[in-house]
């Protein structure tokens, strides 16, 4: 159970200014550039990062070769491997509360999420991982008896992530323990408006006894630090969280340098469809709109997108009201709140916009689509539920990655389809309906890495996420996440 007082103390800590985490130590930017980190609590500069250049991520990935090729990991004993894993994530869990803090200092996520989505979740996820690292075989193949073929699984080398701001512990643990499991080096390059949490994993990882070299964190701007990483010819394989514009740029750099090969999970605009035959329509409503609004509407699979039937549409939108506006926004870092802060000043703007757009466009402002709380300095939007949504609205089709609901309604199982297809996305759905053959038809019928039938949100490791069209390639989660990680190789022995 979460402890007021607890968490009141570790917000007060005052945070060091924070360096790179190059081959197991701490060093400067090369240019002694750094970074505000500006809280999203209160608008205030709670510490500095440093600022990466071309060089500091030059360094981060020359240690992460050197390590690799010595093969201090790599070839290290697999049980030795998993115990590495292991005390990594009991230390995650030891100090979960003060990484939870952290991070929502960082990047304004409310406590009760946070705890169990990122310290939580990213343990979860390493323990996972490191389970696989003694139970992943080799394959023998159907030869004739004078033949024998062999394929090994090998690590490819040197993984560049790019993590977002929105669930960095979570989302880099999606990355960094499958590449660990594999046996792999890592580059780590946070997002500049949430570092503070990967850097402190970095230091843990360490702690549990990771050879130096072999998870790297640099901290710096997108486009100067993310571009080099992106870059840099000597990254065997990109793996990247985050928007469409930087994951076609991160194609682009793969083309420009040495091939290789990129993991994209992007957008989403994901459709979340509520027929009339919803076995409980207030549980239905409770889930849609915390699948919306949790984290202020900055979750990538978040049902932004509410297609409802008409026979219950109005009815329908009435519960969504009522359980929109008893969500409390407020601090992140007080257990009453429910919704906490926007990422920063800049994504507020966004968001503001695109209610502003809404309603210029004809669409019915139910409840919210302002800024609130302009007195803590911080920055704070009312949830926003749009009804009278049409297809050709911007805030029907682009995704706004704020607390943002927009509610469309339709008459047939082949409009909600339809509807629900009209997207460039792909990446998370939802279903509710009570009649069996119908979830199983839409299950098929969607464009979607993922479909929820009568829930939204809450998969675990145990299956992928990952998206279809416009949403990205590969997946995270699951043992077919391992798959990025990793080089197939063919012996073929004559006998």
């Amino acid at each position: 159970m979460l402890d007021q007082q607890k968490i009141n103390e570790l917000r007060q800590q005052k945070i060091a200014p924070q360096k790179l985490f190059i081959n197991g130590g701490w060093q400067a930017a090369v240019s002694g550039q750094t970074i505000d980190i500006i809280s999203p609590i209160n608008g205030e500069v709670i510490t500095t990062t440093a600022d990466a250049g071309a060089q500091d991520v030059d360094r981060a990935v020359v240690a992460a070769r050197a390590a690799f090729e010595k093969g201090s990991w790599a070839n290290m004993a697999p049980a030795e491997r998993k115990k590495i894993m292991f005390k990594a994530a009991d230390l995650i869990e030891k100090n979960a509360l003060e990484l939870a803090v952290l991070g929502v200092r960082d990047n304004g996520t409310e406590i009760g999420m946070a705890f169990k989505a990122e310290p939580g979740s990213a343990a979860a996820t390493i323990r996972f991982y490191a389970e696989t690292i003694d139970k992943i075989y080799g394959e023998i193949a159907p030869t004739s008896s004078d033949v024998l073929g062999m394929i090994h699984r090998e690590p490819v080398g040197v993984v560049g992530a790019i993590i977002p701001w929105n669930f960095p512990l979570m989302i880099a643990a999606w990355k960094l323990a499958p590449a660990l499991a594999t046996g792999n080096s890592v580059v780590m390059k946070p997002s500049e408006t949430a570092s503070l949490t990967l850097l402190r994993l970095a230091e843990l990882f360490c702690e549990a006894g990771l050879p130096d070299g072999v998870f790297n964190v640099v901290t710096g701007q997108g486009a100067v630090c993310g571009e080099a990483l992106g870059l840099h010819n000597d990254v065997d394989v990109l793996v990247f969280t985050g928007s469409g514009f930087v994951g076609r740029k991160l194609l682009e750099y793969s083309a420009r340098s040495n091939l290789k090969r990129v993991y994209l999970e992007l957008g989403g605009k994901s459709p979340n469809i509520i027929f009339a035959d919803a076995p409980d329509l207030a549980q239905a409503a409770k889930v849609s709109a915390l699948g919306i609004f949790r984290n202020s509407g900055q979750v990538c699979v978040a049902g932004s997108r509410l297609l409802v039937q008409r026979e219950i549409y109005d009815e329908f939108v009435e519960k969504l009201a009522k359980i929109t506006e008893t969500l409390r926004v407020g601090d992140p870092l007080d257990l009453n709140s429910n919704i906490g802060a926007i990422n920063s000043e800049i994504q507020l703007e966004k968001n503001l916009a695109f209610a502003q757009q809404a309603i210029n466009d004809g669409a019915d402002l139910v409840t919210g689509g302002e800024r609130i709380l302009t007195e803590s300095g911080g920055y704070y939007m009312a949830p926003t539920l749009f009804s009278n949504v049409t297809a050709d609205m911007k805030v029907h089709s682009e995704e706004v990655f704020g607390p943002i609901l927009s509610v469309v309604s339709f008459d047939t199982e082949e409009e909600a389809i339809k509807l629900a297809n009209s997207t460039d996305y792909g990446l998370a759905s939802g279903v509710w309906t009570g009649n069996l053959s119908r979830a199983h038809k839409m299950v098929r019928a969607i464009n979607a890495g993922v479909v929820h039938v009568n829930t939204y949100g809450g998969a675990d490791n145990t299956v992928p996420l990952g998206g279809v069209k416009q949403s990205g390639n590969g997946v995270d989660k699951s043992l077919h996440a391992l798959d990025k990680y990793i080089n197939l190789k063919t012996a073929w022995i004559q006998l």
